[in-house]
């Protein structure tokens, strides 16, 4: 695991998105990525390596956001919307629109999924990680999150059928 300021560097703004995604509010999102950061060089000794450094800061995350919630006796809630940045700097007003009508048919697409559904699909395919980094994450067996994106992905591909049944251009 590289120094604290490599992992603020390399993860800072996606751990912002990861708790936004959890539903953290813009303005309160820049103090938990701090006490993310703080926790880690408190506890940084403990730190066995038997996950990577990604997964050990998606899970100090996700419990620093939790004892949010209950801070403010709030729930927790995954129903917010993801949090996805477009990476070009100056991109076309054509691709920006055509990217916004891709994201509002992905979004669309996935109100059909549950809360759970939605966490996987988010951990697996928008954040990248790996089946065995998503259970850790999620506090899972590998096994749960197999089954889980599974019918996740059945039940996108028959929204996906049945959109396309009733006419929605794909793109």
């Amino acid at each position: 695991m590289g120094s604290i300021e490599e992992l603020y560097r390399q993860y800072n703004q996606e751990l912002i998105h990861f708790l936004i995604y959890l539903g953290v509010k813009k303005e309160e999102v820049e103090d938990l990525v701090q006490e993310v950061f703080i926790r880690v060089l408190k506890t940084k000794c403990l730190f066995k390596g038997e996950s990577s450094a990604r997964t050990w800061l998606y899970t100090i995350a996700k419990n620093i956001a939790i004892d949010h919630f209950r801070k403010q006796k709030s729930f927790y809630s995954f129903d917010s919307e993801i949090p996805i940045h477009i990476k070009d700097e100056q991109p076309l007003p054509d691709e920006i629109t055509l990217q916004k009508e891709q994201l509002d048919w992905i979004k669309q697409l996935l109100r059909c999924c549950t809360a759970d559904q939605k966490k996987v699909i988010y951990c697996r395919y928008l954040k990248e990680m790996s089946i065995g980094e998503t259970a850790i994450n999620l506090g899972w067996s590998e096994s749960k999150v197999k089954t889980t994106q599974h019918r996740a992905l059945k039940l996108l591909k028959r929204s996906l059928v049945n959109s396309s049944n009733m006419g929605v251009a794909l793109k």
